[in-house]
């Protein structure tokens, strides 16, 4: 069973890298997680497949 994981992706907004500790329990996740660099709003989807997560990290005005 999968609990918690770290999967790193850049900020939509300045570029910095981002780490984030996915709880893959969950299923399939959509949420908002502030950059801790430039403090705006990512939008955060996370995908669970067999293998790993995807995760998509997106402006907050994106589609």
């Amino acid at each position: 069973m999968r609990s918690l994981e770290t999967v790193s992706g850049f900020c939509p907004y300045c570029g910095e890298p981002v780490e984030l500790l996915v709880d893959c329990s969950g299923g399939d996740q959509q949420y908002i997680e502030d950059c801790h660099v430039c403090c705006k709003p990512i939008t955060v989807e996370v995908k669970l497949d067999d293998a790993e997560p995807e995760v998509v990290l997106k402006t907050e005005n994106e589609v």
